[in-house]
């Protein structure tokens, strides 16, 4: 299987690309830079993973010639957008050019990425799969986070009618749907601040990158030939 994964140089992107390439799937990281992480991991996989320089606060990035050959050149099978960015504050304090930076790259470019991944799908008659990752912060509100909150709402109205445009040509859409991670995202938080997070969750813990990882896994496999349109939770039970 051929996967188009972005945010793969850390955190969770980097943690479903070791899990995608552990099953020997080929996987092109589409990142801003190469992390330290993301090089051993391309070299323990003898390039399963390949890193593909990419800015998605560039408009044009999927006329890039490296990106562009990618959908030439491959039969793609899944899409993976996890990249994204936090633009976190009060809505008082709302900064218009924060807000769009943030919609550039959390909901813009996830939707040009799976347009040129759907043509792909249709010109090689793929039964592809495509994956989207949310937040639970679009289902509960947080203080600070309405802007982040709307983005990744955002994408799943656009995931769920993907899900309706193209499914009976066997192209499935879904979001998973992830709680508070311990990421790079969520380090500025404060351990009192997490702590009241993780006490709204059933599991009274943060969510566990390897079983969002594993979600993601098993939408693209053949077993999940009959889910999509869905919003699969993983959020240590949020509640």
């Amino acid at each position: 299987m051929k996967v188009i994964l972005t945010g793969a140089s850390r955190g969770l992107g980097l943690q479903i690309a070791k899990q995608l390439a552990g099953e020997g799937h080929t996987v092109f990281a589409l990142c801003r830079s190469m992390s330290d992480e993301l090089q051993e991991l391309q070299n323990k996989t003898n390039a399963l993973v390949q890193f593909v320089e990419c800015d998605l606060l560039n408009t044009d990035f999927i006329q890039q010639l490296t990106i562009r050959k990618i959908f030439v050149d491959n039969a793609i099978d899944a899409l993976v957008s996890n990249a994204a960015v936090a633009y976190d504050d009060l809505i008082s304090n709302l900064n218009q050019e924060s807000l769009e930076k943030m919609f550039q790259v959390n909901t813009l470019a996830p939707m040009v990425l799976t347009k040129s991944a759907i043509r792909n799908m249709l010109l090689h008659n793929t039964s592809g799969s495509i994956v989207h990752i949310s937040s639970i912060s679009a289902h509960t509100g947080y203080k600070g986070l309405a802007m982040y909150a709307a983005s990744k709402g955002a994408i799943e109205a656009f995931s769920k009618n993907t899900a309706r445009e193209w499914g009976g040509r066997g192209i499935r859409s879904n979001c998973v749907v992830a709680g508070f991670m311990e990421t790079e995202m969520s380090a500025e938080l404060s351990d009192e601040q997490k702590q009241r997070i993780y006490q709204r969750t059933s599991l009274k813990k943060s969510t566990e990158m390897a079983s969002v990882a594993s979600m993601v896994q098993f939408l693209l496999s053949t077993p999940a030939c009959g889910v999509t349109g869905q919003n699969l939770f993983v959020d240590s039970g949020t509640i």
